[in-house]
C-alpha cells in the first residue's frame, strides 16, 4: 500500500491552485502558448481558460499575460504566476519526501528525519469546536493543520510559538518546538501527536 497526498493552494477560502493548475502553468510555461499547452495536456482551450480565469480571481491578479502580435507574441508567466509555481512546486516535493519517509512515530522527538520535521511558527490558532485549526508559517509559505482542541490546550498552542510541522503518509502532526537546552526527555514529554 502506497500513501498518496494532494497538494493545493487557497486565498480567502479559495482554491487558487492544485496539480491540475500547477501542470498548466507549467506546461505554459514551457511552450509559451496557451493553445500549445492545452494540446500537449489533452484539455480544450475553454477548459484551461476557465482554470486561468478562476486562478486570477482568486488571486485578484493574472498569473499569465497573453501578448498579441510581432515575433515575442505568446502566452507567458507573470512574475506572480512565476513564484506561485515555484512554490507549489517546492511544497510539492517537501511532502513527497515526508510521504516516502519511512521513520515511525512511536519515538516522535527522538528519531524524526530532518525531511518530515519542518520547523515553523504558529501564526494563527482558530478554534472551532472539538478541532482546531493552526495555521504554520514554514517559509517560503504556510502549512494548515486541523488538530484536535486537546492536543492545542496540552502542547500549550499560540500565535508566536515556534512548532515543528511533522508530516507522516498523509497525516500532519504538529510538535511543539523545545529549547535546546532541555533533554531529549522533556522532548518527548512536551510532543503530542494531533490525529
Amino acid at each position: 500500500m502506497k500513501a498518496k497526498t494532494k497538494l493545493w493552494f487557497t486565498e480567502d477560502g479559495r482554491t487558487v491552485m492544485g496539480a491540475g493548475r500547477a501542470e498548466l502553468l507549467k506546461t505554459i510555461d514551457e511552450e509559451r502558448s496557451l493553445r500549445k499547452a492545452c494540446q500537449k495536456l489533452g484539455i480544450s482551450y475553454k477548459h484551461a481558460w476557465m482554470m486561468l480565469k478562476k486562478m486570477n480571481d482568486a488571486l485578484g491578479e493574472p498569473a499569465v499575460v497573453t501578448v498579441r502580435g510581432g515575433k515575442d507574441q505568446g502566452t507567458f508567466l507573470t512574475d506572480l504566476g512565476r513564484k506561485l509555481l515555484v512554490e507549489y512546486e517546492t511544497n510539492k516535493k517537501l511532502i513527497n519526501e515526508a510521504v516516502g519517509d519511512e521513520t515511525s512515530w512511536e519515538n516522535v522527538g527522538f528519531k524524526l528525519s530532518a525531511r518530515n520535521k519542518l520547523p515553523g511558527k504558529v501564526v494563527e490558532v482558530e478554534k472551532n469546536g472539538l478541532v482546531s485549526k493552526l495555521t504554520i508559517e514554514i517559509e517560503p509559505s504556510a502549512l494548515t493543520s486541523v488538530v484536535t482542541e486537546e492536543a492545542v490546550e496540552k502542547l500549550d498552542i499560540k500565535p508566536g510559538d515556534r512548532v515543528y510541522a511533522v508530516i507522516k503518509s498523509t497525516e500532519v502532526m504538529v510538535a511543539k518546538a523545545v529549547g535546546e537546552k532541555e533533554s531529549k526527555n522533556a522532548s518527548s514529554k512536551k510532543s503530542e501527536r494531533s490525529d
